[in-house]
C-alpha cells in the first residue's frame, strides 16, 4: 500500500502536464522559445568564429601547470553554452525589466538549466577518476535540474517512498542516491587532499624514499577510509549492525588470500626498514634492474632492456637480494684479462690504472686498481679493479667501455694480449717418432 501516494502523484502530475498544454500555445510561450532558438543560434555562430582563434591562443601559452591549462580547455571547448547563457541571461534581465516577469519565465528556465550544465560540466573535469566523474556529473545535473524545476519537495517524496525494509533498516531509493552522493564528492576530496600531501612529501629532503611511500599510502588508506564511513553515517547507517558480518568476512577472507595478506605485509615491512626504496639498483635470481616503484603487493623492476617485472613483497623478503645501492651508490666491478710474459707486469698494471681511470664514468676516489693473480699457461693473469657510482645506468655498458680503453692502451704501448698456441708436427713414412722428443 506504500505505492498508492505515488501512484496519486503522478495522476496529479499527468493532470497538470495536460493543463500546461494549453499554455504552452500562448503567444507569450512561443516568443520565448523563438528567443531561446535565435540566442542559441547567435551563440553558434559566434563561438564557430571563436573557437580556431582561442585555439590558436591556448596553443601559444608557455603555462606549465597541466591544471590550469585543463581548465581553460574545459571553458574553450564549452564555449557554446557558455556564450547561450550569456546571451539568454542578458535577455531575461531586459525582458523582467521591461515587462512582466511571467513574460521570461521559460527562457529563465533554460538559462538556468544550461548554467548548471556548463558549471557541473567544467567542475566535474576536476576528478580524473572516471567512475567518481561520472557519478558526481549525473547527480548535480540532476540535482540542479530538479531544483530550477521546482519539484525537489515532490522529487524527495517519490524516491523516499520507493523503499524496501531490510531488519531494522529501512532502505529508500533517495537514501542509496543520497549515498551514492556522498561517497563519491567525499572519495574526490580524499583523492584531492592525497594528492596535495604526495606532492608536498615528494619535495621534503629530510624524509627518504620508502618513507615518503609508506606515508603516503598510510594516508590515502585512512583518507579513504574516513571517506566510506563519514558517507555511511551521514545518511544514518548504523555501523554497528556490520561489526559481527564484517568480522567473519575477515576471518574468511584471512584464510582465503594468505599470499595476498603475506605480500602486503611484506611490503609495509620492506617501507619501514628501508631495505630497498625506488631508485635502487637490485639483483634478484636472473632479475637485474632498478625499482621503479613500491606497491602495496608488489615491487616493479625495470631492467635495462625495458622490460618491468612486477616481483611480489614475499619474495624479497623470503629470497636473497644484492641491492648494489643499499648503503652507498659505490659499486664495484672487476675486469679480468691476460699479456704476454713478453710484457713488462708492472708497465702493464700502470696503463690498466690509466686506460679505466680515462673512462668516463669511473670514480676517482677510490681509483682504479690493478693486480696480478697468477702466471697462466700462455700469459700473466691480471685483474683490474674500479668503482662506479651510478650503477642504474647499466653495468654492461661501462664494462664494454673499459675493455676498449685497454684495448687501445695496449695497443698504442705494444702490450700484446696473447692467445693459446699449440704446434703440430707431421710425421712422414718411415720417420723415427724418437725424433720428436
Amino acid at each position: 500500500m506504500d505505492w498508492l501516494p505515488n501512484i496519486e502523484w503522478l495522476r496529479q502530475l499527468t493532470r497538470t502536464l495536460v493543463l500546461r498544454a494549453d499554455e504552452m500555445l500562448q503567444p507569450w510561450v512561443l516568443a520565448q522559445a523563438v528567443i531561446i532558438t535565435v540566442c542559441f543560434g547567435i551563440a553558434h555562430l559566434a563561438a564557430a568564429r571563436l573557437e580556431p582563434r582561442i585555439d590558436i591562443w591556448l596553443r601559444g601559452l608557455d603555462d606549465k601547470r597541466l591544471s590550469r591549462m585543463r581548465l581553460l580547455l574545459a571553458f574553450a571547448r564549452r564555449l557554446r553554452p557558455i556564450l547561450f547563457v550569456l546571451l539568454a541571461g542578458l535577455t531575461v534581465l531586459v525582458m523582467r525589466t521591461l515587462t512582466w516577469p511571467s513574460r521570461s519565465y521559460y527562457l529563465g528556465i533554460a538559462a538556468s538549466l544550461a548554467a548548471a550544465w556548463v558549471f557541473v560540466s567544467i567542475a566535474s573535469r576536476l576528478i580524473h577518476n572516471r567512475v567518481l566523474r561520472l557519478i558526481v556529473t549525473w547527480s548535480a545535473w540532476i540535482f540542479a535540474a530538479v531544483a530550477v524545476l521546482g519539484l525537489t519537495e515532490r522529487v524527495v517524496q517519490v524516491l523516499d517512498g520507493l523503499a524496501i525494509d531490510l531488519g531494522g533498516v529501512h532502505l529508500s531509493l533517495l537514501l542509496i542516491v543520497k549515498a551514492a552522493f556522498m561517497l563519491a564528492v567525499l572519495l574526490t576530496l580524499a583523492s584531492w587532499i592525497s594528492k596535495a600531501l604526495s606532492r608536498r612529501l615528494s619535495g621534503v629532503d629530510d624524509i627518504s624514499p620508502s618513507m615518503r611511500v609508506l606515508t603516503d599510502k598510510m594516508m590515502r588508506v585512512v583518507l579513504y577510509g574516513a571517506a566510506i564511513i563519514f558517507s555511511l553515517q551521514s545518511i544514518g547507517f548504523d555501523l554497528t549492525s556490520i561489526t559481527v558480518l564484517s568480522g567473519a568476512i575477515g576471518l574468511g577472507l584471512g584464510f582465503g588470500l594468505q599470499k595476498v595478506v603475506s605480500n602486503l605485509v611484506s611490503g609495509v615491512i620492506l617501507l619501514v626498514d628501508k631495505s630497498i626504496k625506488p631508485g635502487d639498483v637490485i639483483s634478484l635470481g636472473d632479475t637485474f634492474g632498478w625499482i621503479a616503484s613500491l606497491g602495496a603487493r608488489y615491487v616493479s623492476v625495470v631492467t635495462r632492456d625495458g622490460k618491468e617485472y612486477l616481483i611480489p613483497n614475499e619474495d624479497l623478503i623470503t629470497g636473497q637480494v644484492v641491492n648494489w645501492s643499499h648503503t652507498n651508490d659505490l659499486v664495484r666491478l672487476d675486469i679480468p684479462f691476460g699479456v704476454s710474459y713478453d710484457s713488462d707486469p708492472h708497465e702493464v698494471r700502470r696503463v690498466a690504472r690509466e686506460a679505466a681511470a680515462a673512462v668516463e664514468r669511473v670514480s676517482e676516489n677510490p681509483a682504479p686498481v690493478c693486480h696480478i693473480v697468477g702466471f697462466g699457461d700462455s700469459s700473466i693473469d691480471l685483474l683490474l679493479r674500479f668503482w662506479i657510482s651510478d650503477p642504474s645506468n647499466g653495468i654492461t655498458n661501462v664494462r664494454g667501455n673499459i675493455y676498449l680503453a685497454l684495448w687501445d692502451a695496449f695497443k698504442e704501448h705494444g702490450i700484446e694480449i696473447p692467445y693459446p698456441r699449440r704446434d703440430v708436427r707431421i710425421l712422414k713414412n718411415g720417420g723415427d717418432p724418437a725424433q720428436l722428443s
